[in-house]
Order: C-alpha cells, then structure tokens, then sequence
C-alpha cells in the first residue's frame, strides 16, 4: 500500500459531508471510495453510468462486477442504479454533483487547474475532467505534493494547458491540505509527520497559513 496515496484519500474522505452525492476521478481519488461506510450517507457517482458505486471487490473482476471510471471492477451498494454516459453526463453537467475529488497536475494561486495534458507526452483528451471541474458545486484536487522531478505541483501560474480556470476549493497532497479563503491558498491542515517548514520548502505557490 502507497502510504502517502491513502494518507491523501483519508484526509479527502474527511472533507467529504453526509449526504453528498460525490464523483472521484481516476488515480488516487478512486481510493476513497475503499473507505467509505454505509455510515458516511455518502453516495459516489461514476461517471461512465453507475449512482451507488460500492468498494473494490475482495475478489472476482471485470466480467464479474461493474467497473469505474478508472476501469476498476467495483461493488454496487443498496439502491444503486444504471444509465448511459449522456445520463451520466447531465448529472454533472446539470450540477446534481455536490463534490467531485479530481487528479491534479498543477495548481496555482488563482485557483486554476491543470490536470489533462503535458507538452511532449501522448493526448488521450481530456476526458471528464472539465465537465467535472464545471458542473461540480465543490472541487477537491487530490495529488501528490511535488512531480517526479522533484518540481512542485502547487505554482504560482500554470503552465501546462488549463483544465478549468478558478474552479478549486480544495487542494490534498500528502503534506498538507489547502483550501482557497478570500481568494488566498491558505494552508489549513498538516498531514501527520509534516511541518509548516517542510511544506513551504517543497511548494512554489505563495500561500497563507490558518492551522
């Protein structure tokens, strides 16, 4: 298990109200829906057509369960229900979703993303993504803090192709959470074993502190 991954999904499922009607997106978001109980009253939507998504099954796959939007067989919870992608897609474009957890590329002081396409590498498009960053009443971006090169994801501009612009409420990494207040980044909560020092080493992006 990645540890720093399932520190970024407990610390979304956290975020997350009873009651919501809730999309996860591919990668790392997909792992809430693991920690999510019938407790939470929360119900996940995925977007290629299914209200009600359950967990990943302990065993079986694909040609035994539904799968999600990231190709992942999963269980269906109490009541779930069905229905093609245009359906799919008026729910979110209509905003009957209450909060969407999205991957993210970049994110900078203005509230912009950046999560569907890098300069160089193969376009597969952009998918969901910006339906999501729009029709969504609250967007939570779950992403690892720095890129592989070490580079940080949290800047002051984007510069890779915009995904939406001043949509984010809410950013995750494995540091820390931020939220945007009064149109600021603000630092909001560290995740265990991290400081406010170690965060502002590691982050390019101008931000305040309210811990």
């Amino acid at each position: 298990m990645d540890v720093a991954r399932m520190a970024i999904a407990r610390a979304a499922l956290d975020e997350l109200r009873p009651g919501e009607v809730v999309n996860l997106g591919v990668g790392i978001p997909t792992l809430v829906a693991d920690l999510i109980t019938a407790e939470h009253r929360i119900t996940l939507h995925s977007e290629n057509g299914m209200l009600g998504v359950g967990p990943e099954p302990e065993t079986g796959g694909a040609m035994d369960y539904p799968i999600n939007a990231s190709k992942v067989p999963v269980t269906a919870m109490p009541g779930a229900s069905y229905f093609d992608s245009a359906t799919s897609f008026a729910l979110i474009r209509g905003g009957h979703i209450d909060t969407a957890i999205i991957g993210g590329l970049q994110v900078d002081e203005q509230a912009n993303l950046a999560n569907w396409a890098i300069p160089g590498k193969p376009l597969l498009g952009v998918g969901g993504a910006m339906d999501l960053a729009i029709g969504a009443r609250r967007l939570i971006i779950a992403m690892t803090h720095n890129d592989r090169d070490g580079s940080s994801k949290l800047v002051p501009d984007c510069t890779l192709p915009l995904t939406a612009a001043g949509v984010v409420d809410v950013v995750i990494t494995e540091l820390g959470v931020f939220k945007f207040r009064n149109g600021r980044l603000t630092l909001v909560k560290l995740q265990p074993g991290h400081s406010v020092e170690e965060i502002q080493q590691h982050t390019e992006a101008d931000f305040d502190i309210d811990l």
